[in-house]
């Protein structure tokens, strides 16, 4: 998509960013999480997979360690993504404008059929008309033939 296509990926900490997701929903996240962490702490969810069982014993600063190298790690699983649409995209245009082509040539070919169709109707019906015409030919040969007899 033409979107897709103008989207840079920047380089944030040595990892691949999208710029149009940089502003996505992932700061708006940060400041609702930061808010509720000033009203009184998250809640804990025992189903959340995003850290794992073992990081209810690391300390604060082991879980955003934790937590940006998942970050990373997803930003450039995005970043592969992007780029292999991008690819996809790149491919799709390559067939739309063959298939375009195609299309033209299509075109081009059934106007070259339908002339040479008109033509050898013509040269059909030229060809009927001469062989009457020897056909009445042959048939005043043979009279005149009989008439010298």
């Amino acid at each position: 998509s033409p979107k897709l296509r103008n989207m840079e990926v920047q380089s944030a900490d040595g990892v691949a960013v999208l710029e149009d997701c940089i502003s996505f929903s992932l700061t708006k996240t940060i400041s609702k999480i930061e808010e509720k962490l000033k009203k009184g702490g998250l809640p804990d969810f025992q189903d959340d997979d995003i850290i794992p069982s073992v990081g209810n014993e690391m300390g604060a600063e082991t879980n955003i360690r934790f937590l940006k190298a998942k970050l990373r790690v997803m930003q450039e699983d995005l970043a592969n993504v992007v780029f292999e649409c991008r690819k996809k995209d790149d491919e799709n245009q390559n067939l739309e404008s063959r298939l375009k082509e195609t299309e033209e040539e299509n075109s081009r070919l059934t106007r070259t059929v339908s002339l040479q169709q008109c033509q050898t109707d013509k040269y059909k019906m030229l060809s009927q008309e001469a062989n009457k015409r020897s056909e009445r030919l042959q048939q005043e040969v043979t009279a005149l033939q009989k008439v010298l007899q």
